[in-house]
């Protein structure tokens, strides 16, 4: 009898522990999003309503660099290789993609800042990156990026020695499920 409780104890333990990681899986990736949000964790930059509160003497350039996830069929291209500016001064950056097949696309676009430490601080206003891109077959358009660099970014000495910024984007192409909703608007 006292046997039976200690197995069924142990049953229901193992159970748990199961369950608790199944579901610690499933809530790892939105959590980590979040937090990389949060914090520009891993270069992730930061989404702002406004423009940055002011301009600092501290120039800076930005590289762009446009790739595609390999079932992209799109050519994608930064429009400008690098600009020059100040910390804190909003800019303007275009980024091309056309579309060389005879079908619809739907793409989204990742993004990522180096060096790492630098991404809390990059701030964008206006992105192709929040929403997915929608390509009919031979369209080539457009796409700005509104951004700026935080003039906090001044402030944090381990980036004192950082001169350059890269803006780095990836496209990948949505599956069939997926460009279906965008497609009908869900």
């Amino acid at each position: 009898m006292i046997q039976s409780k200690k197995n069924r104890y142990v049953a229901a333990a193992a159970a748990f522990c199961v369950f608790g990681m199944v579901g610690m899986s499933y809530a790892a990736v939105p959590l980590y999003n979040l937090f990389c949000k949060v914090t520009g964790y891993g270069g992730t930059t930061q989404k702002v309503e406004l423009a940055s509160s002011g301009v600092i003497d501290r120039p800076i350039t930005v590289r762009f660099v446009a790739n595609t996830n390999q079932d992209m069929p799109w050519d994608f291209k930064p429009m400008q290789v690098k600009q020059k500016m100040k910390v804190g001064e909003q800019s303007l950056a275009y980024f091309e993609a056309y579309n060389p097949t005879n079908q619809t696309l739907v793409g989204r676009a990742t993004y990522n800042v180096s060096p790492h430490k630098a991404g809390s601080y990059f701030s964008k206003i206006e992105c192709f990156c929040f929403t997915e891109q929608i390509l009919k077959p031979g369209e080539r358009v457009e796409m700005p990026v509104v951004y700026y660099l935080d003039p906090e970014m001044d402030q944090d000495i381990n980036l004192d020695e950082v001169t350059e910024v890269t803006l780095s984007y990836t496209f990948f192409l949505l599956d069939a499920e997926e460009t279906a909703d965008v497609l009908a608007g869900r």
